[in-house]
């Protein structure tokens, strides 16, 4: 049996040192064969990931097609029920406004423009009445009853230029009945070209009321006598131009078709 034995000192490091390098050699040999493996692990990698890349985006566009069609959907039922909704109101309204027109409500003034409808009205012997009209067929919007006889106003008009005044007091509980609006007010002093005619009252059109206005409803301006059952009744109807001047105070004057330089007739309401 031989021993082994290193000639010099130096001898078994080099040994040693050289079984490191061929271990480091053979290493670095199945590196590479490692290299190739998880090159090509890589490449399997990459090709899943890409799979799945394509996978997730095509599950994204459907599910974004999915959340669109919902959305359009949701839509076109938001459409349905905002267009009934409408549907709904706007039926209210007309219903509103044909119950309006066909029964009136007590003490509303109808949307008076610049220029309205006026009759002066009345049985012979009897009171006088002067109505308000928005349009010739429509509701009264203020029909007011005067303590002055239809003779003595049809001698005043037959005079000259006649002047109407009414006047109502606020009283107490002004604040409150401010917010009522003028042609509203019940009850009213009269004056007559300076002259006071005692209380005027407003009141609603009755079925007697109703019967002159509809016979003078095609008559844009005159005056003439209808016959009825318990007397003639006579009247005087124009168009007239409303000017406010303020919540306190409005006018009336007749539109005269004759050029004569001024109105025939002017009626003032004053709240004072």
């Amino acid at each position: 049996m031989k021993s082994i034995m290193s000639r010099t000192p130096h001898d078994h490091s080099l040994s040693f040192s050289r079984r490191h390098f061929d271990w480091i050699i053979s290493k670095l040999g199945r590196g590479e064969e490692y290299s190739k493996r998880y090159a090509e692990v890589e490449v399997e990698d990459d090709e899943e990931d890409q799979i799945l890349a394509v996978s997730s985006l095509r599950y994204s566009c459907l599910y974004d097609e999915e959340a669109s069609a919902k959305s359009e959907e949701e839509k076109k039922k938001k459409k349905k029920m905002f267009s009934a909704s409408s549907t709904v109101k706007a039926i209210s309204r007309f219903r509103s406004a044909v119950s309006a027109a066909i029964g009136g409500t007590p003490h509303r003034e109808l949307g008076l423009g610049r220029h309205v409808t006026g009759t002066l009205y009345g049985q012979r012997g009897g009171h006088m009445h002067f109505a308000v009209q928005a349009e010739p067929c429509a509701r009264p919007a203020m029909l007011v009853e005067l303590a002055m006889s239809t003779g003595t106003l049809v001698r005043k008009m037959a005079a000259g230029l006649v002047r109407i005044a009414l006047e109502c007091e606020r009283g107490p509980g002004s604040a409150r009945r401010t917010r009522q609006r003028l042609m509203e007010e019940p009850l009213w002093w009269a004056y007559c070209n300076g002259r006071k005619h005692g209380r005027a009252m407003r009141r609603e059109a009755g079925p007697e009321d109703w019967r002159v206005l509809r016979a003078v409803e095609r008559v844009t301006m005159g005056a003439g006598v209808l016959p009825a059952a318990e007397g003639e009744v006579m009247y005087m109807r124009a168009r007239f131009e409303r000017v406010v001047g303020s919540k306190d105070s409005e006018a009336l004057y007749m539109i005269s078709s004759d050029n004569n330089g001024g109105p025939e007739l002017t009626i003032f309401f004053l709240r004072v």
